[in-house]
């Protein structure tokens, strides 16, 4: 995702959090506090079985409609039986873990340049109104391979190329197996997102890191928003929650569901299905007692490939709501540091798209 000329880059939020203070760019306002303490309701989000959705059978086609179900009505599910095993998951946690605890000099060996996606810092400022999250990042490029900037892969903890080689090649199993599921839940092409979104296509992975935060009621890990990838597949930290989604103007949180990956649609797959499935916004919140980690690994189409939405899914009872676009991410950044949806820079107002729009 392209950022403006020049970005000045913010100090780490784990050397601000040592002064005990927050400064005054990383407050919300008060209206964005609405429920981020323990009375917030709890999310009931739907659980998928890919063993189930990958073969044809009974079993498998009643879980393909709770796939369309979940996706239409949340945009967001746990996936489960994805064939990643416990002891590699507990790896991915650990190499988390172990970079984030570094000293802060050891991990600006791999700090981000201008004008770059890939490496480690937070977020560029890009405006002087705005508000800024209260996390680190790593963040890398790991597919197509060859466009891997090797510079900004950490050689401290040891193994960590290794496993985060080995964890992008499992993924892309993982995620051609639910572009077809998606495909198939629409009666669609089985092929139809893998097609756009998946050969060729780009991962990049972000680790997270949300330290403690001295005044929690004030700041936010990261603002609300919906993801501009096609779909996300997150690792959340296995003992600290977090994250919550807006669902009927409520916010809710997310419980921790050992061992599953938490997916969900991006803004990619909303234009493509013309809103049928959705991209939810989310957020995540902060504490004051322990720090969290989590992993998201964001899955994007060839940025020279024009997006649309798919044509047996537009009819007289549903119209086009998305313009075509090329190279979403481009725009991206720049609208999700002011606040706003960048999917509405593609919407088509017209007199019936409320009715089809639950965002």
């Amino acid at each position: 995702m392209a950022e403006s000329s020049s970005p000045a880059k913010p100090k780490a939020v784990e050397a601000i959090r040592i002064n005990g203070r927050v400064p005054k760019e990383y407050i919300h306002k008060e209206e964005d506090f609405e429920a981020t303490g323990s009375c917030v309701p709890t999310m009931e989000i739907p659980v998928i079985d890919l063993a189930l959705v990958s073969f044809p059978s009974a079993e498998g086609e009643a879980e393909l409609k709770n796939l369309y179900s979940a996706l239409s009505s949340c945009g967001c599910f746990q996936a489960i039986n994805h064939g990643i095993p416990t002891i590699f998951l507990d790896e991915l946690h650990s190499i988390t873990k172990q970079f984030f605890a570094l000293p802060l000099e050891m991990k600006q060996k791999y700090l981000r340049e201008v004008d770059d996606h890939d490496g480690y810092g937070n977020d560029p400022v890009l405006s002087e109104n705005q508000i800024l999250d209260w996390s680190d990042r790593l963040s890398l490029l790991i597919v197509p391979q060859d466009q891997r900037k090797l510079k900004f892969w950490p050689q401290n903890p040891p193994k960590f190329r290794e496993i985060i080689h080995e964890y992008s090649m499992k993924l892309e199993v993982i995620l051609e197996l639910l572009f077809k599921a998606m495909a198939r839940s629409l009666n669609l092409d089985e092929r139809c997102f893998v097609n756009k979104c998946g050969e060729p296509g780009e991962m990049h992975v972000r680790f997270n890191s949300y330290p403690r935060c001295p005044s929690p009621n004030l700041v936010l890990g990261l603002k609300p928003h919906a993801d501009g990838s096609a779909l996300t597949m997150l690792l959340p930290d296995k003992q600290v929650e977090g994250l919550q989604f807006l669902k009927d103007d409520q916010w809710l949180k997310v419980c921790i569901h050992p061992d599953a990956l938490l997916v969900n649609v991006g803004d990619i797959v909303e234009i493509m299905t013309n809103g049928i499935f959705k991209s939810p916004l989310h957020r995540v919140v902060t504490n004051s007692e322990r720090d969290r980690t989590s992993l998201a690994v964001f899955c994007y189409p060839d940025p020279e490939k024009e997006i649309e939405p798919i044509e047996e899914l537009i009819n007289c009872d549903r119209p086009r709501l998305y313009k075509s676009v090329k190279d979403y991410g481009k725009t991206y950044l720049e609208y999700y540091q002011q606040g706003k949806r960048p999917i509405d820079a593609v919407r088509i107002l017209n007199s019936n798209a409320s009715i089809f729009d639950g965002n």
